[in-house]
Parts: structure tokens; sequence; C-alpha cells
């Protein structure tokens, strides 16, 4: 297990909370604002896409707050998870869908340029960035 600061796993914390209460969001009160995101040429059910992506925002949450022996793969999938879902808020910005507040082109199109610190958020605060260069370091060094 890679060893982390205590403002990386504050921040881990804090993700995984995130991720627990957006999950639960998708599959309830926030239901119907998520499907504004689920791009047009998705060839599924957008109640499918948002009851599932929920689904993993709960299981990533929850891995994220207590599985942290497995922390450094667990950031991976979380980064992931954000790669895939960036299509989603790409879709809210190109149809000027109004959903969570973002009811502007330029609020939308703010939030597309921090999607990267969602991808970020979780490499960093898991320590797997730090993994990969002592892998990469170690075949390196062989």
């Amino acid at each position: 297990m890679i060893s982390t600061t205590k403002t990386q796993r504050l921040f881990r914390v804090l993700l995984g909370l995130l991720l627990l209460f957006t999950g639960t969001g998708h599959l309830t009160w926030l239901h119907i604002p998520f499907r504004a995101q689920v791009p047009s040429w998705l060839p599924l059910d957008p109640d499918l896409v948002v009851n599932l992506s929920g689904a993993v925002e709960i299981l990533l949450g929850i891995a994220l707050l207590f599985w942290v022996s497995k922390q450094v793969p667990i950031g991976w999938l979380t980064a992931l998870f954000f790669l895939l879902i960036f299509p989603g808020n790409l879709q809210q910005y190109l149809t000027h869908a109004d959903a969570f507040g973002l009811n502007s082109d330029f609020l939308r199109l703010l939030r597309l340029c921090l999607h990267p610190l969602l991808i970020i958020w979780p490499l960093w605060s898991t320590g797997a960035w730090i993994a990969r260069k002592q892998h990469n370091t170690a075949i390196h060094n062989r």
C-alpha cells in the first residue's frame, strides 16, 4: 500500500463522501436533472444510464472511504469513471441544457474546463500517480 499524506487522505475521504452524495442523488432527487447529461447518441435508456452511473458513484465512494488497502487501483478506476462521464458534461454544454444551476453557456463551459481536476483528484488523493511513477522507476532501474 502506498503512503499518502494527511491532506491526501482528507481529500480522498471528501471525494468518497461527494461520490456517495451525488450517487444517491442520481437515484433519488437529482435523477431528472442528471438525465440532461446523458448524450443523445448513447444507445441506452437515459434512466438506465443515470441509475447505473449513480450506482457506480456509490460503489466508488464506499471503496474510497473504506477499502484503503486497494486505494491505488480505486484511484485509477475513479479517474476512469470521471473520464467516461465527460461526454455527458459536453452534451449539456452543446445542447445548452440547464441543470444543477448551470444555466448559461459560460457556466457549462467553465465546468468543462474544470473537469480535468475531477480526473486528477482521485489519482493524487489515493497516491495512484506516485505509485505509477515508482513502478516506472523500478522498471527503468532493472
